[in-house]
């Protein structure tokens, strides 16, 4: 299928809002998650804390760092081929790297505060790296008319969530 069918369905649209919803839902549970670690750090509650951070990890091993790869692996290397998305791509490869450096931060943190505080560095580049695949990525993908958004997705619960 072409862009052209896929935009005339509804496909492209379709899967560019399930992408943008299931970022929404990532974003969420990784700000309860830090909420929850940051809560416990603030009442000094170290087991809730570790608790916190082992959840958080956990999350991150199941979810996070697997939408990644899944990522680099369907739409970068498709956006990477345009010269208008290039810099774009490389520059989220490179958030890709610093969370993942931040994950690991988050594991290797000692003290509640400091594990706190590579949670919350965790979250706001997490959540600024969103705002760009959402707003500048997942559009140029969707109103490109050399490929199919719909079909590059089809199957890929990494990016669209377990439920798809």
């Amino acid at each position: 299928m072409n862009h052209a069918e896929g935009a005339s369905s509804g496909a492209e649209a379709r899967a560019a809002e399930a992408v943008v919803q299931h970022h929404t839902h990532m974003s969420g549970t990784l700000g309860r998650q830090v909420g929850s670690l940051i809560a416990a750090a603030a009442e000094g509650d170290t087991k809730a804390s570790n608790d916190a951070r082992d959840d958080l990890l956990e999350w991150c091993e199941t979810e996070l760092l697997p939408h990644a790869q899944a990522e680099e692996a369907t739409l970068y290397p498709t956006a990477h081929a345009r010269s208008d998305a290039r810099l774009l791509v490389d520059g989220m490869l490179a958030e890709h790297r610093l969370i993942l450096g931040l994950v690991r931060e988050v594991g290797a943190a000692e003290g509640v505060v400091q594990v706190a505080a590579e949670a919350r560095a965790l979250q706001a580049a997490f959540d600024s790296h969103l705002t760009k695949e959402n707003e500048q990525l997942v559009p140029l993908l969707e109103s490109a008319p050399d490929f199919s958004l719909a079909e590059m997705l089809d199957g890929m619960h990494e990016i669209l969530g377990q439920d798809r």
